[in-house]
């Protein structure tokens, strides 16, 4: 299965880290928070990703180009022009890059897409959010009640869009109001090829009109996770996660 990646945003409420470098390549322990992402959806064996681009998209292209030098040990004979590598760690993953422009919307990102999807049943989230989601597990929920859409609904405080779930089926969505005791969109969706049709454009937003139009339809399912799930936000949330990583206590790490 394939992974889809929104990685275009321009990550304002974390300008701190945005002015310099896209929000997915700020780095929690010394790695971006989308190889964070990547890592997760891996430890499923999903390993073929397409990732969206907009914002500072050529800083995404260059790392994963220079990916091998990242995770290798090497040896550079300047002299001669040479380079031995001593250690590679380099993951098993085909990366996908797409420039999906500036001002694309988070759906217009995925409709942009779509031909690199080959009509299959595929995975969808965001670029900044991590948890310790049981993807198999999701897929398999998914595959079961055979809607066209799954989001992982999470129950963490206000900011987030709203989930009304009877019976795992999502009856309504409502975007960023009191979510206190409510489902949250936490991402990490499993997606039929059927969605697209929801979208009409680049100025679409996935979280407005297609999911609210799926959750209508009945064909937008909640898959319940009670673990830990964090999106990477602002300044605030980034601390939190790199002083969970640096203590050893990031639950996201799920690959270890």
């Amino acid at each position: 299965m394939r992974a889809v990646i929104l990685a275009g945003g321009f990550g304002s409420r974390l300008s701190e880290e945005t002015d310099r470098t896209p929000k997915p390549m700020v780095e929690i322990g010394g790695k971006p928070v989308l190889w964070h992402i990547m890592k997760i959806y891996s430890a499923h064996n999903i390993n073929d990703f397409v990732v969206c681009l907009g914002y500072k998209a050529y800083l995404i292209k260059e790392y994963f180009n220079n990916y091998f030098l990242h995770t290798a040990d090497v040896t550079l004979d300047l002299s001669e022009r040479k380079m031995e590598v001593h250690k590679n760690r380099a993951e098993p993953w085909r990366i996908t890059l797409i420039d999906t422009g500036l001002e694309t919307n988070t759906a217009g990102r995925l409709k942009r897409v779509t031909g690199y999807l080959d009509n299959e049943t595929f995975c969808m989230t965001y670029g900044d959010g991590v948890g310790d989601v049981d993807i198999t597990a999701s897929i398999a929920f998914h595959r079961r009640h055979g809607k066209l859409a799954t989001v992982t609904a999470i129950q963490p405080p206000g900011r987030f869009g709203v989930l009304n779930v009877q019976d795992t089926q999502v009856t309504r969505f409502g975007e960023k109001v009191d979510s206190k005791g409510s489902s949250i969109n936490g991402g990490f969706f499993v997606l039929e090829p059927g969605v697209l049709n929801y979208i009409d454009g680049d100025s679409i937003a996935w979280e407005r009109e297609p999911m609210e139009r799926l959750a209508v339809d009945g064909q937008l399912m909640a898959y319940q996770h009670h673990g830990f799930w964090q999106p990477m936000d602002t300044l605030r949330d980034r601390r939190l996660l790199e002083d969970l990583w640096a203590r050893g206590e990031a639950p996201w790490c799920i690959w270890k």
